[in-house]
Parts: structure tokens; C-alpha cells; sequence
């Protein structure tokens, strides 16, 4: 409960320092579980940006994204996924977030900022934990803390008012220490929202869940991952679990050995009017599968790295498919990447990358024709050659 209270106070601290108006950071939405807000760039240019407070929050840091590729943001967002300790919370988060991004945009950071966060929010957590509490006087003790942190920026010159000033700072900075002890206990909020899923996704994100808790047990995030990667898979498998899509049997999921790191994912569903569908059909017919299966591999600094994806079967002619079953994608590589994919998206893009370049199944290959060591080097050869000669776009006339 206290940790959920230290929370709300946090998000109550921004949404009371950063309205909807605020010329330069707005936070549009917020909730104990996800942050929703937009920097203010020059000339007006927005940038929306996401934190998903994860579950092992504050242990680790909010997972940032953006809905924008410009590498001014991206760049300090990865830069956050570093944080440790203190930093991690989203005061934290968000103060640095400000002094990287403003600079780098050429405008300025909100003046005082550090200081106006944590006197803001020792005024929020007082109020949160004497509500908690059913205490009465909570109201009057918030005014009493709003009136001194107001008169402490009225004078600055004043020698009273400057150790008023410290007393708050230091008050503060014991509510920041108390809120860092607090939230090592995760809140709920995906555990609540998973109840909307059928009992056998509900079962698997559960399963993973305490996979995960047990590693964090023993002192190592994960065995091949990040606790940042986890957390950010996590709620992109949740969220395709409730996609319409995947309700619908375009695609689905399984996990390798349960690792959140290795994806087999089946594409059922393409363009009715192309020649792969038709193809799919034959396939069926042929070796009773009606799918494509591709592989993705996610790295421990996902979502900061793309997913290596590959083709596993069927072997397949045209359609941007390489040797060994790579594919032919700049959104796969780092340079045209962005932390704003999810997952899903990246499936879609795929099934219709494919019918674009007029992929058709070949009925003939040979069934192990296709192999990671393979994918992997053809891969590597195509991204160095685009890196020397960039990446050509078809025109519109070809699909």
C-alpha cells in the first residue's frame, strides 16, 4: 500500500508541475502504470513520449519510447534505461529526461526544475500518506507546505528564508530516500489488467512472472536479458494478447522454453488477392501447414536494438527473403529502427512486406534449407552493403 501511495503522489507531482498547458513538458496522461507526455520543441514541434512503469519499479527504471525517430530523444531515453538507485524514479527520470532533451533541442529546460519537483512532491506525499492514514488535518498541513515552498521562492535573497529554503530541500530529499524504500515492492496494476485475458494467457504471463521474480531472487535480472528487455517484452506480449489481430487468428506466439528472448511466431493471414495465399493454400494441401513461421530474437537492450527476425519455413522466392530466410527490411536494422515498435507492428509489417515484394512458397526447397547461421551472415552482408549505398524505396506502381 505505501509504495502505491508514494506512487500517486509522484504522478501527482507531475501532472501539478507539467499541466496540459505548460510550454515546454506536458503530461497528457498518467496512471500507476503507464506515463503518457510531450515535450515542446522550437517552433511548437511535439514530441510525445511513453514510460511504463514496470513491476519492478523503482528497483529499475520506467521503460521510455517514443512515438518520434529523430535520435535527439531517442538517444536520451536510452540514456535514462541506465539510471540506477535513486535516479530510477520518475521524478528522477523525468528531470534528467528534460536536461538532455532541452539542450539538445535548442530550447530551454524549465528553470529551478530539480528543485521545484522535489518540493512539489514533499508537499503531495505528506498529503497521500495523512489521507492514507484517515487523518483530517491533511488538507491544512498541504496548504501550510504550499505556503512555505511559496514564500521560499519570493526572496532569494533573504537569509531566513534561505535556511526555510534548506529545511525544505532536506525534508524533501528525506521523502525521495523514504519513497526509494518504499517502492521495492511492485504494484499490481498488470497483475489486475491480466484478468481480462483467457485463463491460458493468464496462466503464461503468470508463469513468466515469477521466472522472472525468481531470477531477481537470485540477484541476476535474467540469463540472457536485462530487466529493462523483460519488463518492456512482458507488456508487449500482454498487449498482443489482447490485440484484435491476434484474437482474430492472424498470427500467434510461442515462446521458446518460455524466454521472453526467442519468439516463434505463425502468420496465418495475408492478402487473399496475393500469389503467397494462394501458395498457403497449396502448402496445406501438400504438408498440412498453413502458416509462415518466422523466428525473432530480442537482445538484452531491447527496445534500444531491433530483433533479429527470420524466416523458417516455408522457404520462400522474392518478398525481400534472403539466404538462410534473413529478411530484407530496414526497420530490422539499427539505422532505421526506433524504440516505438512494438512488437505487433513489426509482425504486421512483415506479412505485408511479403505480399509487396511478391513472395511465393517454394513447394520444391529443400526443408532445411534455411538455417540462423545463414540468416545471420547474409544479414550482416545486406547491412553492410546498405550502410555504403543507403536503401532504395520501390515506387508506389510496385505495390
Amino acid at each position: 500500500m505505501a509504495c502505491l501511495v508514494t506512487l500517486k503522489a509522484e504522478i501527482k507531482t507531475l501532472e501539478h508541475v507539467f499541466p496540459k498547458t505548460h510550454e515546454r513538458f506536458q503530461v497528457i496522461s498518467a496512471s500507476v502504470d503507464e506515463l503518457t507526455c510531450r515535450v515542446i520543441g522550437r517552433h511548437g514541434k511535439k514530441y510525445d513520449i511513453h514510460a511504463h512503469i514496470t513491476e519492478t519499479y523503482s528497483r529499475t527504471p520506467p521503460v521510455w519510447f517514443a512515438d518520434t525517430e529523430d535520435p535527439l530523444v531517442t538517444n536520451a531515453l536510452h540514456q535514462l534505461s541506465m539510471s540506477s538507485g535513486a535516479d530510477n524514479h520518475i521524478l528522477s527520470q523525468t528531470n534528467m529526461l528534460l536536461e538532455l532533451v532541452c539542450p539538445s533541442l535548442g530550447v530551454p529546460t524549465p528553470p529551478d526544475l530539480e528543485r521545484t519537483l522535489r518540493v512539489t512532491f514533499a508537499q503531495f506525499s505528506q498529503s497521500s500518506r495523512l489521507a492514507a492514514a484517515g487523518t483530517s488535518g491533511a488538507s491544512s498541513s498541504g496548504d501550510a507546505a504550499a505556503a512555505s515552498a511559496d514564500d521560499g521562492f519570493d526572496e532569494d535573497d533573504d537569509e531566513d528564508e534561505d535556511e526555510d529554503d534548506d529545511e525544505e530541500d532536506l525534508e524533501a530529499d528525506d521523502d525521495m530516500d523514504e519513497m526509494h524504500i518504499e517502492m521495492e515492492e511492485p504494484p499490481a496494476g498488470d497483475k489486475d489488467t491480466d484478468k481480462e485475458l483467457c485463463p491460458e494467457h493468464q496462466l503464461a504471463l503468470e508463469r513468466l512472472r515469477q521466472n522472472h521474480s525468481r531470477e531477481m531472487t537470485r540477484g541476476v535480472p535474467t540469463t540472457v536479458g536485462s530487466v529493462q528487455a523483460t519488463d518492456r517484452l512482458m507488456k508487449e506480449l500482454r498487449d498482443i494478447y489482447r490485440s484484435e489481430s491476434f484474437k482474430n487468428g492472424c498470427f500467434k506466439v510461442d515462446l521458446q522454453n518460455d524466454s521472453l528472448y526467442d519468439w516463434n511466431v505463425r502468420i496465418y493471414r495475408v492478402d487473399p488477392d496475393s500469389h503467397l495465399y494462394s501458395d498457403l493454400r497449396q502448402l496445406k494441401d501438400k504438408e498440412g501447414i498453413d502458416y509462415i513461421l518466422l523466428n525473432l530474437v530480442f537482445e538484452p537492450n531491447y527496445p534500444f536494438e531491433p530483433p533479429f527476425v527470420r524466416v523458417v519455413y516455408p522457404v520462400m522466392q522474392n518478398g525481400y527473403v534472403l539466404l538462410g530466410g534473413a529478411l530484407c527490411m530496414e526497420l530490422l536494422t539499427k539505422q532505421g529502427w526506433t524504440s516505438a515498435y512494438t512488437v505487433e507492428a513489426i509482425i504486421m509489417q512483415i506479412a505485408a512486406t511479403l505480399v509487396k515484394g511478391k513472395a511465393r512458397i517454394n513447394l520444391a526447397a529443400y526443408k532445411g534449407q534455411y538455417s540462423l547461421s545463414r540468416a545471420k551472415q547474409s544479414f550482416k552482408s545486406l547491412v553492410q552493403i546498405h550502410e555504403k549505398n543507403g536503401w532504395f524505396t520501390p515506387p508506389k506502381a510496385d505495390g
